[in-house]
């Protein structure tokens, strides 16, 4: 579940982007329509300063109050999972030692009996 952060109340409008800029307030922006021109720039619709912390994710609910949710692949967690890196050998190297891939068979074969068929139509 998702908790409450701020109670806002905005009241949305149709064709704008709402979205938690940078300094944590609410901000909004035109969404781009299709062969339509779209001012550039964004415009601050409530101030609330909200500090971000890592793992979460932030969002304006419907009712317009700022919400904040548990992620649940956070870039933190992940970064633990991964392996270390390994050392690479230099690209000359890597290259000489890359052999050819095999040709495939591009056709299917076939039997006798289908090749017969195939040569009766021909004539």
């Amino acid at each position: 579940m998702a908790t409450v952060i701020a109670k806002t109340g905005i009241r949305r409008e149709r064709g704008w982007l709402y979205f938690l800029d940078r300094q944590g307030d609410v901000s909004r922006v035109r969404m781009q329509r299709s062969g339509q021109r779209v001012p550039r720039g964004t415009q601050k619709v409530a101030r609330c300063g909200i500090d971000r912390q890592d793992g979460w994710l932030y969002f304006i609910d419907r009712k317009g109050n700022v919400c904040k949710v548990k992620m649940k692949r956070s870039s933190r967690r992940a970064a633990s999972r991964r392996a270390p890196a390994r050392s690479r050998r230099p690209a000359s190297r890597a290259r000489a030692s890359r052999r050819k891939p095999a040709r495939r068979a591009t056709g299917r074969k076939r039997g006798t009996a289908a090749r017969r068929r195939v040569a009766g139509r021909r004539r």
